[in-house]
This record gives structure tokens, C-alpha cells and sequence, in this order.
């Protein structure tokens, strides 16, 4: 699956609590996100923007991925199909 444009920071932070991940701290535009699924924390941190950048969208789901131990289309998947 292609990585959708125009997703906000919000929006997928949003999309990541199914996985476990809750917001743990906001510092200036960027928000922390902490999961404890697999046993051991787990933190992300995503910038706030309006339109995140294909690049950092991507590297977020690829770290996010490696985490859960499944592919990163397989997650995108997950997060995006409607």
C-alpha cells in the first residue's frame, strides 16, 4: 500500500493508540508517544505539523514496525485501509 499524503501529525498519532502508543509528552511541536505492548517501552516522537513529509512518515512507520516485529506495508495496512 502507497503512504497517504497529506497526514497530519495529529491524525497519526491518533492512528498509532490501536497499537498501544499514547501520548506521554509535548514539547514545543512535537509529541511523544510511549507503547509498552511488547514488554519494554517503546517511544516515538512526531512532529505536530499540518502535512508531514513522505520521508519522516515513512521512517516513523518503519521504527514503529521493527517495534511490533511485523513489515512496514503490513502496518500501513493496518493504520490506513478504510
Amino acid at each position: 500500500m502507497r503512504l497517504p499524503r497529506g497526514l497530519s501529525g495529529i491524525q497519526l498519532a491518533s492512528s498509532l493508540r490501536r497499537f498501544g502508543y499514547e501520548p506521554t509528552r509535548q514539547t514545543g511541536s512535537h509529541v511523544r508517544l510511549t507503547s509498552t505492548i511488547q514488554g519494554s517501552e517503546h517511544h516515538v516522537t512526531i512532529p505536530r505539523h499540518d502535512v508531514l513529509k513522505i520521508g519522516t512518515l515513512a521512517a516513523i512507520l518503519a521504527d514503529v514496525a521493527a517495534y511490533l516485529k511485523i513489515d512496514r506495508t503490513d502496518l500501513t495496512d493496518q493504520l490506513f485501509r478504510r
